[in-house]
């Protein structure tokens, strides 16, 4: 539990304390945030603000995996594991690709980066990379990082799919999240805050497998056959120390944006964490707020193309109410106590099917 802790306050002290260095080397460098024309009026104030600081929050969660692991190895005798590799280069290869996104918005001073097939093939490649080598079985059991089940709050077993399928659908999961993730982050600290809650949740989930996993002498009814466990944990609790510190800084008004690169970087290690906890869709419920921004986009263009008309004053959803009178700090707090009931909604399920595993 120390090494936990140790990870979830490194990945918030680096975050906490290099956001404001970051602050004044990318307006030093002219690194302002583009706003699209099309936006709420009150946005137009938010152009110039130093964005990409998805950097400090991957270079955060990445030193306080390290750490935690310099903890681990002297206290118990753990390495870096695939699980934790694998996590790893989701979220910098994610990061990367909105990493590339901004630079182009920044360096032609425009609202758009990579154009959409462009930041689609990134995504593939590292989508689909992530996917095959979570397949291949290198654990000392013989077991893979992933399986080709598909999920809820543990496999359900009938529903097994060819190796190529899911693939498929991991990248189109990863590729879903992290555009998901992305779409959210259009208010001050709206994306930073309900990301940090989803990977609290993560938190917990990958600790009680580790108590309760199947490898375990003392495993019981109910266990869990995941890999690694205690990795995943590490990469959670980083990952959300680093969304809280830079929160702190990126709360209304926002002195920096995360950008594509945190936004991308965030939506796919969530994806990663889901795919292999074995809870693929249970982050449809935790990270519901996500998914039900990234519907009111499908929904808008859907329904415009078909009848010329809007369902919505605008989409992404948080705009909507922006342009319906709710001031942006009433929307981003709002959806923060949103996104807390399907997270403890989520959590509640997790417990429940553990529960009724264990015949209690």
């Amino acid at each position: 539990m120390k090494s936990v802790l140790v990870a979830a306050a490194v990945g918030l002290i680096v975050s906490i304390l290099m956001t404001p260095l970051a602050i004044k080397a990318f307006r030093r460098q002219g690194f302002g945030q583009e706003i699209r024309d099309d936006g709420p009026e009150s946005h137009l104030a938010k152009k110039g603000t130093p964005t990409m600081g998805g950097t400090v929050m991957v270079l955060a969660t990445v030193l306080g995996y390290l750490v935690a692991h310099l903890f681990l190895i002297n206290q118990e005798g753990r390495g870096v594991t695939a699980t934790g590799l694998l996590l790893l280069f989701l979220l910098i290869g994610m990061g990367t690709v909105g990493f590339l996104d901004d630079y182009l918005k920044i360096r032609y001073r425009r609202s758009l980066g990579l154009n959409k097939t462009a930041k689609l093939v990134g995504q593939l490649v590292i989508g689909l990379t992530f996917a095959v080598l979570a397949l291949i079985e290198d654990g000392a059991d013989g077991t893979a990082v992933a399986t080709t089940t598909v999920s809820f709050v543990r496999d359900i077993a009938p529903l097994t799919m060819p190796a190529f399928l899911f693939c498929a659908v991991a990248y189109l999961f990863i590729a879903g999240f992290s555009n998901a993730v992305n779409l959210t982050d259009g208010l001050d600290g709206l994306a930073a805050g309900c990301s940090a809650m989803v990977f609290a949740s993560y938190v917990i989930i990958s600790f009680w497998q580790f108590g309760h996993d199947c490898s375990s002498a003392l495993a019981i009814e109910g266990c869990y056959t995941v890999r690694d466990p205690l990795d995943v944990t590490l990469i959670a609790a980083s990952a959300m120390g680093a969304c809280l510190g830079f929160l702190w800084w990126n709360t209304s008004p926002a002195r920096i944006f995360m950008g594509d690169t945190g936004s991308l970087a965030l939506g796919g290690l969530m994806a990663g964490l889901a795919i292999v906890t074995r809870t693929e869709l249970l982050l449809v419920v935790l990270g519901g707020l996500f998914v039900a921004v990234t519907l009111s986009v499908v929904i808008q263009v859907a329904f415009f193309r078909a009848t010329r008309r809007r369902v919505f004053r605008m989409a992404p959803l948080h705009h909507h109410f922006e342009l319906a009178g709710w001031a942006e700090n009433t929307v981003i707090v709002r959806f923060w106590l949103v996104t807390g009931m399907a997270v403890a909604f989520g959590l509640g399920l997790f417990y429940a099917d553990w529960l009724s595993f264990a015949g209690l």
